[in-house]
């Protein structure tokens, strides 16, 4: 599923020829905020500016980092089998939807950091990324067997953090008005992607409730 209800399909997203431009216009400053200097709490439940990150980039930033940790609870001590469980023919396996998270993380890294279009995303990327971005039939044949999930979830989001680092705030609000569901700035599509992952953490919990011997809600 694509990050935002209303974006283009995920099934589409690929080979679609819809001018998404990479042009952006028109910075937008937000307001200042009620407190400027950065928190040295690491506690996962602080939102606000962290350090090593402009003020704004740092507040998405702990909102990313808490929504990750809550994401990965669920998955912590999961077996292959748990990974590779199909619950029925239209469901997607938690290791697939795992990698399709990651795969979102490196789309907007390239759109973002590396200015390209989803349009003009090259064979490789397609090659390396496009079976998890789309899941469906292929992902349910193709995504199975497999233990490194997390590690590329982590290298993603690194590589992502590190392109945070050489940012500010003024990239951050800058607009694209060119993009698929109307003008949108940085903030917004980064923000998608933490709600992204939200969504698919609620649907990681419902699949593993259905794990073989998985104990009643109640319990």
């Amino acid at each position: 599923m694509f990050p935002l209800d209303c974006a283009p399909t995920r099934r589409g997203f690929l080979s679609s020829t819809v001018a998404l431009s990479t042009a952006v216009a028109g910075a937008t400053f937000a307001p200042e905020l009620a407190f400027s200097v950065e928190s040295d709490i690491s506690d996962l439940s602080v939102v606000g500016p962290k350090k090593g990150y402009s003020p704004q980039i740092g507040t998405l930033v702990s909102m990313m980092n808490s929504m990750r940790h809550v994401m990965l609870m669920p998955v912590k001590g999961m077996t292959q089998k748990d990974l590779d469980f199909l619950l029925d023919d239209k469901a997607n396996r938690i290791g697939a939807l795992l990698l399709h998270l990651a795969a979102t993380d490196r789309l907007y890294h390239v759109h973002t950091f590396q200015n390209v279009a989803l349009k003009d995303l090259t064979e490789s990327f397609k090659e390396k990324w496009g079976m998890p971005m789309e899941l469906g039939e292929p992902a349910r044949k193709g995504i199975i067997g497999h233990d490194y999930y997390l590690n590329i979830l982590n290298e993603t989001r690194e590589q992502t953090l590190a392109e945070f680092r050489k940012r500010d705030d003024n990239w951050l609000m800058t607009v694209d008005k060119d993009w698929g569901w109307g003008p949108t700035n940085n903030y917004c599509k980064w923000f998608h992607v933490c709600e992204h992952e939200s969504n698919h953490n609620g649907q990681i919990k419902f699949l593993k409730s259905r794990l073989p011997g998985a104990k009643p809600a109640s319990e």
